[in-house]
């Protein structure tokens, strides 16, 4: 990995925590540009002081992806690099897990999701093909295993958005293929990251560490495969969405009912 990256220039979206402050730690070592993304610059010029006592250099970008003015900004300074961009992982985004019901009067949550999961990402690559063309660059897309799987309730504004990336960037890969634009995917389970403390029933779930996931990224950017990670167990899931499709649409809701009651009389 170390020989494949050094003198590259290499976009971290979502860098200021989990796996992309992972993935940026990871590279220290290396004579390659970091340019890290997210909005919390205090904590990004933190990362760039620990990283540049290796060999990498750093830039931080701060910026919020979810608008597009920001999203903006930041592709006229990375068309403006001297030695353009060989790499673009992107990995930032939000998670929501909240009741269509709990959602009633919050049409912002499906907006400000899809704008940070799917129309960022996706302005990010129309803007960069030229320049990754340049460099035979390659783009890692950090995706989760629900788009994968049977939609499960309280996720719709989550798995709609992952989902719409997922299904973008899968039929984009070909055409950026001939462009000789490498594109990986890793489909992850629960990782121990900021973006599910929210989330009461993942505090003591089992899940991957943010470091694992990075090496996973490091492994992708020397093997260029288009799908570099999937759960051993997650071909099962898929059967078992496929085959328990119908009984699973029944008893979900009936799951929901009973909950909705047991809340009511608690």
């Amino acid at each position: 990995m170390k020989s494949e990256l050094d003198r590259k220039t290499i976009l971290i979206t979502g860098a200021s925590s989990g796996i992309g402050q992972a993935f940026a730690f990871l590279l220290a070592d290396t004579t390659a540009h970091l340019i890290l993304v997210a909005r919390r610059e205090s904590d990004m010029n933190v990362m760039k002081s620990e990283i540049e006592k290796g060999s990498a250099t750093v830039t931080v970008f701060p910026a919020d992806l979810r608008i597009e003015e920001e999203r903006n900004g930041l592709l006229a300074y990375l068309h403006q690099l001297p030695d353009g961009l060989d790499v673009l992982v992107s990995n930032a985004g939000i998670s929501i897990n909240r009741s269509i019901t709990e959602s009633l009067d919050r049409y912002h949550d499906f907006t400000r999701t899809m704008a940070i999961n799917y129309f960022a990402p996706v302005q990010l690559i129309l803007s960069l093909i030229p320049v990754l063309e340049q460099k035979n660059g390659q783009i890692v897309n950090v995706s989760t295993i629900n788009v994968l799987l049977h939609p499960f309730p309280h996720w719709a504004a989550y798995q709609a958005s992952k989902a719409a990336f997922d299904t973008w960037f899968r039929s984009a890969g070909p055409e950026l293929t001939i462009k000789n634009i490498s594109t990986t995917t890793l489909y992850l389970p629960l990782v121990k990251t900021p973006m599910i403390k929210p989330t009461l029933a993942y505090q003591h779930s089992p899940a991957m560490s943010p470091v694992h996931v990075a090496e996973l990224i490091g492994h992708a950017l020397y093997t260029k495969g288009t799908v570099v990670y999937k759960p051993w167990w997650l071909f099962l899931g898929q059967v078992a969405s496929l085959v328990f499709r119908r009984p699973i649409d029944w008893m979900v809701p009936a799951f929901l009912k009973r909950k909705e009651r047991g809340n009511k009389n608690g």
